[in-house]
């Protein structure tokens, strides 16, 4: 039984690892009250408590290898992974001092009652190990109950302690935090009416930006000028990024096609003469989804696969093996085994095109000398040497906003983005592969957030300003057609005599409140608002000028919603406390005191490689 134990209850294992973590962090970094062990060097604080670089290195590094089992993880994983692992440093902190100003305990009889009569849910869920506690097919809580009983038992009580506490106060936490939360009749009428009410309209949009020429609105660079000083704010922008780039293509050659196809060739040969399929498909396939399973596709329709796969698909005989298929993926070999309808079932081998040959020395050389020449490099005119060593020109990013990837090759890089605000000015990323290219990077200049001067953002400001005074003129266009309605001209015919350019009507409908077909408050309030046959006046949104006339409005069934009452206060109740615990939690984040130093501690490979040079092979 302890044998199956150990190998399915990772879960459990993970949770007592993350309440050991928990311990960690009120103990050893001084959070608990006392003077800590490992306060030496600090990543930052919480509400004054201060964390332990030590440890919270050490957390990173155990996540960053639990992320590793599924796959490789770059320096934007890692960073991913730095940003949760500090998350939750933030989330223990400021509940045990929620718990510590509520006054909230979990007793010893409350955690081992839990213990006792609550099995953790991965007893319960896991096939494996909820086997061992079932009679009849159901948990049997007696056995669990002997279990931790048990030697084996008893070895994890302690985790589980800590995982039950903190469980508890949070419960605690949480029914104080919801208590109160109670929807009343008119609010239940309200949500319900949102969802039934519905209105069809006829609207006509003014585009102030198609609508007015340009040549029709000047703007002064004093007017400019004055628009920035009185909305400043408006112009607050985060941190930004330049960046210059060699990109080292890795794009299949013709010579690679035709090797690709030359495999697939013998592939198909070796199955005529008689070699199975399956043994083929598991070993040849790229598609190792299906390949494991000796190339089955199992059943599918049409609309499915790539199109050139499918039309060659629809072509064959049954049982028998296609020639090389070409498509996106590469050369397939396919067989159908059954046609059903309009459902196919079949198998394949899927043989991509891939660089190599003496192409794939070619790249391998290069590849070599990117490195060698360029990555993690402190020198700024690294870039052009590797340049020059390889004949491919410099290219340039535009400003790379911090939080986003990297444009760069037609694709967006991973990783770059993230290394480029760990970076120093000067400073050459590592070799950075995407599926097409290897890039390395240098960081130009670094754009600091905050409010840009007037002449570097002149034309931006201009602009808004011109859409500004546009608006105006949009606004009396908007009055010149609701003239043309007041004279008996229909809505449609009036937006249409003004033509195409910058005005279009519309009949959305019928919609909800929680559906509109524009998102402007003040639109979808008139909407609500008139009654069948009236029509607003313009309405100034952010996107254009509309008109509405309301062609059918359909109200709330009273009835219907008295009737079902109950129902409905109880699934809003749900969604009241959801929402109340989730706006509790934001408002604890929010109110606390977070000091991150953690920039201080990460450094990239060329700053490490400077702090302690070693000597390039």
């Amino acid at each position: 039984m302890m044998q199956v134990f150990r190998n399915s209850a990772k879960p459990l294992i993970y949770v007592v690892t993350i309440a050991f973590f928990g311990w960690l962090v009120l103990d050893l970094s001084g959070l608990s009250g006392g003077t800590g062990i490992l306060t030496k060097t600090s990543v930052g604080k919480i509400n004054g408590h201060t964390i332990d670089a030590r440890i919270f290195q050490q957390a990173v590094q155990d996540a960053v290898q639990q992320e590793q089992r599924t796959g490789a993880v770059g320096i934007e994983g890692s960073a991913a992974v730095r940003d949760r692992v500090w998350d939750q440093f933030i989330q223990s902190t400021i509940l045990q001092d929620e718990y510590e100003r509520r006054g909230i305990r979990a007793s010893v009889q409350e955690v081992a009652q839990a213990i006792q009569n609550s099995p953790p849910v991965e007893f319960e869920q896991d096939p494996k190990l909820a086997a061992q506690f079932q009679t009849d097919g159901k948990f049997d809580i007696t056995k669990y109950q002997r279990f931790l009983a048990s030697a084996s038992g008893r070895s994890i009580i302690p985790a589980l302690e800590a995982r039950y506490q903190d469980e508890i106060m949070r419960g605690k936490l949480l029914r104080g935090v919801i208590a109160d939360v109670y929807p009343s009749d008119a609010a239940l009428w309200e949500r319900y009416r949102d969802e039934k009410e519905t209105v069809k309209l006829a609207m006509a949009t003014v585009y102030p930006a198609t609508s007015v020429p340009d040549s029709a609105v000047k703007v002064t660079n004093e007017e400019a000028e004055v628009y920035y000083r009185a909305h400043r704010d408006d112009f607050k922008r985060p941190a930004g990024a330049f960046l210059s780039y060699v990109p080292l293509s890795r794009v299949a050659w013709a010579s690679d096609s035709a090797a690709a196809l030359a495999k697939a060739v013998a592939v198909r040969e070796e199955i005529a003469k008689g070699a199975a399929f399956e043994e083929v498909a598991k070993r040849e396939s790229s598609d190792t989804v299906s390949g494991n399973r000796g190339g089955s596709l199992g059943e599918w329709a049409k609309g499915q696969f790539d199109p050139k796969f499918e039309t060659a698909a629809a072509a064959l005989a049954l049982n028998q093996v296609s020639a090389p298929v070409l498509t996106r993926f590469g050369y397939h070999l396919i067989e159908v085994t059954l046609r059903k309808g309009d459902k196919t079932t079949g198998r394949h081998i899927l043989i991509p095109i891939e660089v190599t040959g003496a192409h794939r020395e070619r790249l391998d050389a290069q590849a070599d000398t990117l490195e060698k020449l360029g990555a993690e490099q402190l020198d700024p005119a690294a870039i052009d040497t590797v340049s020059r060593a390889l004949g491919i020109p410099i290219q340039h990013t535009g400003a790379v906003i911090e939080g986003t990837r990297v444009a760069a090759g037609g694709a967006m890089v991973p990783d770059a983005g993230v290394w480029a605000f760990q970076a120093k000015v000067g400073e050459h990323s590592p070799v950075i592969e995407t599926p097409n290219a290897y890039f390395l990077f240098r960081l130009d200049s670094l754009q600091t957030a905050g409010i840009p001067e007037f002449k570097s953002i002149q034309a931006d400001v201009e602009t808004i300003v011109r859409t500004s005074k546009k608006k105006v003129l949009a606004k009396r266009l908007a009055e010149d057609i609701l003239k043309q309605v007041a004279g008996g001209m229909a809505l449609e015919a009036a937006t249409k005599s003004h033509g195409s350019m910058g005005t279009n009507y519309s009949e959305p409908g019928p919609f909800t409140r929680l559906d509109p077909p524009v998102r402007t408050p003040a639109v979808i309030g008139a909407a609500f608002g008139l009654e069948v046959g009236q029509r607003s006046g313009p309405i100034d949104a952010e996107d254009g000028i509309y008109l509405i006339q309301v062609l059918q409005h359909t109200k709330a069934d009273s009835s219907e919603f008295t009737k079902n009452l109950d129902q409905l206060r109880t699934r809003q109740l749900q969604v009241l406390r959801q929402n109340r615990a989730r706006e509790y939690f934001a408002a604890l984040r929010s109110a606390a005191k977070i000091v991150d130093n953690r920039a201080q501690i990460y450094r990239t490979g060329a700053q490490a490689n400077a702090s302690n040079p070693t000597p390039r092979p």
